[in-house]
């Protein structure tokens, strides 16, 4: 399906993006290629491919855990307006 040119200007709004009316087919053409690029790979069959956490058969070095820092919550927190129980109180924004 072919991006539109309202598509174009809705996607740029979203984004915070200036999109003049000369770019507009340059960012149709743009949208419509990733789109093309997801369905191609939408298409692939993987069924038989085994997940892999790296591209590449390495085995990472490991390092113990060790705190290398000291603990100084509560000198960073004497600033804050409002703290409880160890977290940072912030206004609610969302109703």
């Amino acid at each position: 399906m072919p991006i539109s040119e309202n598509d174009v200007t809705r996607v740029a709004r979203l984004a915070r993006l200036r999109v003049t009316e000369a770019e507009i087919p340059q960012y149709q053409a743009g949208l419509d290629g990733i789109l093309d690029l997801v369905a191609q790979l939408h298409e692939s069959v993987t069924d038989d491919i085994e997940p892999m956490a790296h591209p590449q058969d390495i085995s990472l070095r490991l390092r113990e855990d060790q705190v290398t820092e000291d603990d100084e919550r509560d000198l960073f927190q004497e600033c804050a307006p409002a703290v409880e129980n160890g977290l940072y109180l912030v206004p609610r924004v969302i109703e």
